[in-house]
């Protein structure tokens, strides 16, 4: 394979091609296996090529499961979902081990706790260990309140195609605790993917264990891995 180039002589699109690849763990071949192409096409279009036809994008975006906004970066400071919804849509139940595959066993996904206030949604780094989530937060944090107290919280993920106007989302909910013993403590904090993106003070260590898991997708006729009409 030819030698990547400077990443600083790469285009943006290149970039996020590149990186999406690695982050799925995919060869250029296999990239062009899944898009109709070549591998010294991939490998040009992430060197150097300045922009593929709409036809091809729309086949690369769906090669390296995401989306053309994502790869063009048009959504990187926008919320997700901004835009209009699908024509002839519909929404499924996910059963509890695609909820599981869904989540993956890292992100950034959100949690929902009683606060001082009431309700309170932040987001959070977290990480699947063993059937729980764990997520470190700091000491004095609503979340570290509400483990303390040993309260039912809930944690939700979500993924938008803001492409062809679908979606999945997974809600876990069950009680949250703080893991005390400081050696598994440290242990758990060894084991995370990464550390809160936030940074600062965030190393009490949050367990939360499930007794509801549930899923929704919404899909849209005709999109891609989508039936042209409703089975």
């Amino acid at each position: 394979m030819t030698p990547v180039t400077d990443p600083r002589h790469m285009s943006d699109l290149g970039r996020r091609v590149a990186a999406r690849r690695t982050e799925l763990g995919l060869s250029a071949e296999e990239v062009a296996a899944r898009t109709g192409s070549t591998p010294g096409y991939i490998e040009r279009l992430e060197e150097q090529l300045p922009m593929p036809g709409t036809a091809f994008l729309v086949r690369l975006a769906n090669g390296l499961e995401t989306t053309v906004q994502d790869l063009m970066g048009y959504v990187s400071d926008l919320p997700a979902g901004s835009g209009r919804s699908g024509v002839h849509t519909w929404m499924d139940e996910v059963d509890e081990a695609e909820c599981w595959a869904l989540l993956s066993d890292h992100g950034v996904g959100r949690v929902a706790v009683t606060g001082r206030d009431g309700p309170e949604i932040f987001p959070v780094n977290y990480q699947v260990v063993n059937g729980k989530i764990l997520m470190l937060t700091a000491a004095d944090a609503p979340l570290a309140r509400a483990a303390e107290a040993g309260e039912t919280i809930a944690f939700e993920e979500d993924c938008a195609d803001q492409a062809f106007s679908q979606g999945w989302s997974v809600l876990v909910g069950g009680p949250a605790r703080t893991v005390q013993d400081r050696a598994a403590a440290e242990e758990f904090r060894r084991s995370v993917h990464s550390t809160p993106w936030a940074g600062g003070d965030r190393d009490t260590v949050v367990l939360l264990t499930p007794r509801r898991v549930t899923g929704r997708r919404v899909l849209v006729e005709g999109a891609p891995g989508v039936p042209a009409s409703r089975p």
